[in-house]
């Protein structure tokens, strides 16, 4: 089985539903994960995106705020939804598919604009979710899973456009990174976009406040696919949707891709 798996922060499903059928329609991933849907999940478009072959989700909603979603073609059945940090927050959801491949979709908290737990609550409860997640998957090793979503985390130099700019910004600072690296040594998980795309600047989120977003090219690579490594090398074609960017009235980060044949 050749399934396409693709992740994007939709920053509200309902505002942006017709960015989220021309996704489907351009480039027609078999699963779709969504962040930020900002909705209860009983008024997610379902009826519109199932015209279009996503028949099934597994979701968790909320008025206004978060929200994740997982549209597949495909029969997919909920395993978990995780509540990291006690934040009463809909930030995880995961499913499985019917060959067995269970996929974790993640929101982690953005962690506000001072990288200081002590002077920013919102700093310390995005470092306890990610202890939180390490923590979870130390204690149960996940298997033949994918791990999507806006991480709201740039690890690499490369994957941010100025590196000693933005080490004291949220998103790329040490602290943050190292405790997404303990995330990822917990599960064995391996960056699936990187082991297909190692070298070079690559982004998948631009700040609303840059006018000329695609010419300054000031982006940072949040949303990440991340695989176990039973079948992390099965998974290729890996790509960022860069033009969804500049769509109308669009989200301020472009989708992940990720081909994978098992």
């Amino acid at each position: 089985m050749t399934f396409t798996v693709a992740t994007w922060n939709i920053n509200s499903v309902r505002l942006r539903q017709g960015l989220v059928q021309k996704l489907m329609q351009e480039h027609a991933p078999d699963v779709l994960c969504l962040q930020e849907c900002k909705s209860p999940v009983d008024k997610i478009p379902t009826d519109v995106f199932a015209e279009l072959g996503y028949t099934h989700m597994v979701a968790r909603g909320q008025k206004g705020y978060n929200g994740v979603a997982i549209l597949s073609k495909t029969p997919i059945k909920e395993v978990a939804s995780f509540d990291f940090a006690d934040l009463g927050h809909a930030r995880h959801i995961a499913g499985q598919l019917e060959n067995g491949v269970t996929i974790h979709n993640f929101y982690v908290p953005a962690g506000g604009d001072i990288p200081d737990r002590e002077q920013n609550e919102k700093f310390g409860q995005k470092l306890d979710y990610l202890t939180d997640m390490r923590d979870e998957f130390a204690a149960n090793a996940p298997q033949k899973s994918i791990l999507v979503g806006d991480l709201n985390i740039a690890p690499r130099e490369d994957d941010v456009w100025n590196h000693k700019s933005l080490l004291k910004i949220v998103s790329h600072t040490p602290i943050e990174v190292d405790h997404l690296a303990q995330v990822q040594e917990a599960g064995k998980w391996i960056d699936i976009t990187r082991q297909d795309i190692p070298d070079g600047l690559l982004y998948s989120w631009w700040s609303y406040r840059a006018k000329e977003w695609d010419t300054a090219d000031k982006g940072r690579r949040l949303d990440h696919i991340w695989a176990t490594p039973d079948i992390s090398g099965s998974a290729h074609s890996s790509k960022i949707v860069r033009d969804a960017r500049g769509w109308d009235q669009p989200s301020d980060h472009a989708p992940v891709f990720a081909t994978f044949d098992l």
